[in-house]
């Protein structure tokens, strides 16, 4: 096929300058202001008297935060699904679907055309970046391999489809980027996620790949497999895409996946860029190092505001953005879109760690939860499962929390470790008809986790260690952290603390 590459480097090198040169905070101002303008005549903005908003102070005073409950039980849910003029004007023409809210098994996230042109920007910006850094790249010489959802989509009305927010992406690729991009519609719409991935993994291997994209553990999934499928027929197993330019994972933490990234593509020459996508939005890219952090998005349809962790609960929190947010506080993102979301809490925290250019890192959630793989676990999921299946083998629960353990060359696939007090130790019968409980439990109350749990390829079956009565106080305590109103932290995605509870929880009494 042609190699693209050398227009869209001409391309990159403007768009790199062009941002270089950007001034943060007005470009910020520019895009509230002009969003504001835009959306003035939907329901939303006349509620809010869009029409004599100025500036920034003073949509703030005017349009409180909101979480997605309440803009779905105010705003979106009465319409839907036809969202004509409510918070955005035209109709919605996409929803993506996605699960782990406390309101339900799934949130519909209203993705319009706006928005579809703010992604396409931001994942060219990373992109610019990569082609920056590797002046040699021939990235579009090659195919890119979109590792996602299906783009089977539902049409909740005429003209108005909701799916997998990936699988929308794949659906609506511009007509010039699809001979670059691997699988073809037929992959694309399978939903049988095993079938999927394999069939994948083998069309690919004739194919040269020059970019790879997905959530993170699947990637592994998938490159795993490519190793395997060439073992089989005598080649070389690694690297797994011997013209491999760029890795995009996403989705989840990168960090305990980086060792064995780096790993499966030595001697390609490739990159690992992150960015950092949510389902509302493209927020940052990786221009720069992974400890430099991710450069925030400033001039794709998306206002962004920070708010400090700690008053996100209460009336009136304070409301920084770029002009007066400070690097080294974690802030909750507050986020106002080019497809009606307007402050919009987005549900991460994150800290700044400079100005001159804006870059962040993701620190975690607003509420614990667990997304490991890509599962998102929130805490509700989580504690129904846990009484549940202690229900089923009639045994009471002193306390528990969850790690995830993360797959290294012994185990490729991932899994939860619940270590599980008791009030009465069970036998080993006992504590596998909880696990299996748990299991089945997540499963039916969250469909990321059913399908990461689908035939063991994205996560394996959660492990249970039954501790003695009294365990946890003792390890609570040995952290100093034993009464007042110190919690047993439910899940533990830091490494660290992982491997501390572990190794407490199985020494000898």
């Amino acid at each position: 096929m042609i190699d693209a590459t050398p227009a869209f480097r001409l391309a990159a090198a403007l768009r790199r300058r062009r941002l270089r040169g950007l001034d943060p905070v007005e470009s910020q101002r520019r895009t509230l202001l002009r969003l504001l303008r835009r959306a003035a005549g939907t329901r939303f903005g006349r509620d809010h008297g869009f029409d004599r908003i100025a500036d920034v102070t003073a949509f703030q005073a005017a349009v409180p935060p909101r979480r997605y409950e309440e803009m779905w039980r105010d705003y979106w849910q009465p319409a839907f699904p036809v969202l004509q003029d409510v918070s955005w004007p035209g109709r919605v023409p996409f929803f993506a679907v996605t699960s782990g809210t406390s309101s339900g098994r799934s949130k519909y996230i209203p993705v319009t055309d706006a928005m579809r042109r703010s992604t396409v920007r931001a994942a060219f910006d990373l992109t610019a970046w990569h082609l920056g850094a590797k002046p040699h790249s021939r990235m579009f010489g090659g195919r890119s391999l979109m590792l996602g959802g299906s783009t089977s989509l539902t049409e909740e009305a005429p003209g108005v489809f909701s799916g997998d927010l990936s699988g929308i992406a794949a659906r609506t690729l511009p007509v010039w980027a699809r001979p670059f991009v691997f699988p073809g519609p037929e992959l694309a719409l399978l939903t049988d996620w095993e079938e999927k991935l394999d069939r994948i993994a083998r069309g690919s291997l004739e194919l040269p790949i020059r970019c790879v994209t997905g959530t993170t553990s699947w990637l592994l999934i998938l490159l795993q497999r490519v190793r395997e499928l060439r073992r089989a027929r005598g080649d070389a197993p690694d690297p797994p895409y011997p013209s491999l330019d760029l890795l995009v994972p996403g989705g989840v933490a990168l960090a305990p996946y980086r060792p064995r990234l780096e790993r499966l593509i030595a001697g390609t020459g490739a990159e690992i860029r992150e960015g950092y996508a949510a389902s509302e939005g493209f927020i940052a890219v990786q221009d720069a190092g992974p400890e430099d952090g991710l450069r925030l998005c400033l001039d794709h349809g998306l206002f962004l505001e920070f708010v400090p962790v700690e008053e996100l609960e209460s009336p009136r929190p304070t409301r920084h953005w770029i002009a007066d947010a400070e690097p080294g506080v974690n802030y909750a993102v507050v986020v106002t879109t080019c497809a009606g979301a307007w402050a919009y809490v987005l549900g991460d925290t994150v800290r700044l760690v400079g100005r001159d250019p804006p870059r962040l890192l993701v620190t975690g959630r607003i509420s614990y939860g667990l997304s490991a793989f890509g599962e998102h676990l929130i805490a509700e999921e989580v504690e129904h499962a846990a009484a549940d299946a202690a229900a089923a083998i009639g045994a009471d629960i002193a306390d528990f929390a969850v790690t995830p353990v993360f797959p290294d060359e012994a185990a490729p696939v991932g899994r939860h470790r619940w270590f599980v007090e008791f009030a009465a130790m069970p036998d080993e019968a006992a504590v596998a008809r909880f696990a299996a409980t748990l299991d089945a439990r997540l499963s039916a109350l969250n469909d990321d986790y059913a399908a990461h749990r689908a035939g063991g390829t994205g996560m394996g079956a959660p492990e249970v260690v039954a501790v003695p009565p009294g365990r946890f106080a003792d390890w609570m305590k040995a952290r100093g952290r034993l009464g007042g109103q110190n919690k047993v932290p439910r899940t533990i995605a830091d490494p660290e603390l992982a491997a501390e509870l572990a190794a407490f929880m199985v020494r000898e009494q």
